[in-house]
């Protein structure tokens, strides 16, 4: 019996002009990603199981697609949380790969393994996709491409304005710029766990930061119903909320946090850091970003302990972030390697593909299409056909040769749907080439000799 043909939900098939969109976006990325003097590395699709889990937060673990043991893999798994029904204890008996959530995680891993290999400060940029077990919504896939840029080995918050600098050039590249700028928001780790110090929650502050992100989807009551019902004092909610009038200047929030951290020297040390970072892109020309200081960007994942970047859509755009990163400084040591500070950031190609795509910004010479269908009618000589295709394609010139002696109706409408931008057809009575524009159904002749007659042929 036949399979339904169907796709698993979150997952897209690419082809026509979305791909060639897909691939023009990623080739600005990857431009400005060398010109930034990064070096392309790429991972397998699955790591090891243990390689993953606990790096991400509960919230992201839960997240992860496992892949099952080869074989009978119940065989071997854990009778005891079987007959519990302790499904997490079964998990890690019965699997021990799992699909990458993220590419950071995997390029730790990586330089741990390749650190006698490498210089340090290494520069990595990656492009392949990633799946999260996620809740397909616009914009939400369970497979998705990421474009990341990390630094490791190097502490200089330098390198936290020089990702900057790679946003501006990017986005600015991509045509988000002008009325279309995109926002990001800037934070630091270090102010969340000074808070957490000033209000006695230390033990709580990946909890407390879960909540704290969901502040753009719930807004601020659903904030404080979500804290007061996990069991937080309501009062922290009350005085964060003060820090968050973004009609009262950066400065002067930051001043009221030292006031708050006085007695906190990791909060202080994030003062002191997310004052640097706007210090030093307060001189810089990034006429693609508008920067805006967020304390409750708080980014879910475990692995943060510094800068945090989040990139909002312009305004227009109704669309979650289209692009993130931050500092970590623990992670190559969590895979026993050397404690290496780094810090990345990462452009969500899907969702910028739609942000493009609604303010219609692609190129419109972007798309699958040819530029010369060679007809083959029952006077064309196919071997003299592929002769000029050849010299087509040798001028650069994307050609097709239609294989068959069909209909002229017939071959036309398949030029109609692969887009060709021109015909050409053999002239018996001129004996010579044709070659007729499909949007102007303006006619030249030629000789296949004196093909450079005709070139560069009219490409719009």
């Amino acid at each position: 019996m036949a399979t339904q043909a169907s796709l698993a939900k979150g997952t897209r098939d690419f082809y026509g002009d979305e791909l060639s969109k897909r691939q023009f976006m990623i080739a600005i990325i990857e431009k400005h990603f060398k010109y930034f003097g990064f070096s392309r590395i790429e991972t397998p699709s699955f790591e090891n199981y243990a390689t993953l889990m606990g790096k991400y937060g509960e919230e992201g673990d839960r997240l992860i697609f496992k892949i099952l043991k080869s074989g009978d893999y119940l065989a071997k798994a854990d009778a005891s949380a079987l007959e519990s029904q302790d499904s997490q204890a079964l998990t890690s008996s019965i699997s021990d790969k799992a699909l990458r959530y993220d590419l950071t995680v995997p390029f730790a891993r990586f330089v741990v393994q390749h650190q006698n290999e490498l210089a340090f400060p290494f520069k990595r940029y990656q492009i392949q996709p990633v799946w999260r077990a996620d809740r397909p919504q616009k914009g939400r896939f369970r497979e998705f491409t990421q474009c990341d840029a990390d630094v490791v080995g190097a502490d200089s918050l330098w390198q936290e304005v020089e990702l900057l600098q790679l946003y501006n050039s990017i986005f600015s590249d991509l045509g988000l710029k002008e009325q279309h700028k995109v926002t990001v928001k800037l934070n630091n780790r270090k102010l969340l766990s000074g808070i957490a110090e000033a209000f006695g929650i230390q033990e709580r502050l990946s909890s407390f930061m879960v909540i704290l992100d969901k502040l753009d989807k719930i807004g601020s009551e659903g904030v404080a119903t979500e804290l007061k019902s996990q069991g937080f004092d309501p009062s922290i909610w009350e005085t964060l909320a003060t820090f968050l009038d973004h009609n009262v200047s950066v400065e002067s929030r930051l001043e009221r946090l030292r006031t708050l951290f006085a007695s906190s020297e990791i909060g202080t040390k994030g003062i002191e850091e997310m004052q640097f970072v706007l210090d030093q892109t307060a001189q810089l020309s990034l006429d693609s970003l508008s920067l805006s200081f967020d304390l409750t960007l708080a980014r879910g994942l475990n692995y943060y302990t510094g800068t945090l970047f989040e990139v909002s859509a312009p305004n227009s755009v109704q669309l979650g972030a289209i692009g993130g990163g931050g500092r970590y400084d623990d992670l190559t040591a969590s895979f026993g390697g050397k404690d290496l500070s780094g810090v990345g950031i990462s452009f969500g190609l899907d969702r910028i593909y739609l942000v493009l795509e609604e303010l219609d910004l692609f190129p419109s010479t972007i798309g699958d299409q040819i530029e010369v269908l060679v007809l083959h009618l029952t006077d064309t000589d196919p071997l003299v056909a592929l002769h000029l295709v050849a010299k087509l394609r040798a001028e650069g010139v994307s050609s097709e040769f239609y294989p068959e002696a069909a209909k002229p109706a017939k071959q036309y409408k398949y030029a109609e749907k692969r887009k060709a931008m021109n015909v050409a057809f053999w002239n018996t009575e001129a004996n010579s080439w044709v070659i007729k524009n499909m949007k102007t159904s303006e006619q030249q002749e030629f000789q296949l000799e004196s093909l450079q007659t005709i070139l560069p042929l009219n490409r719009d």
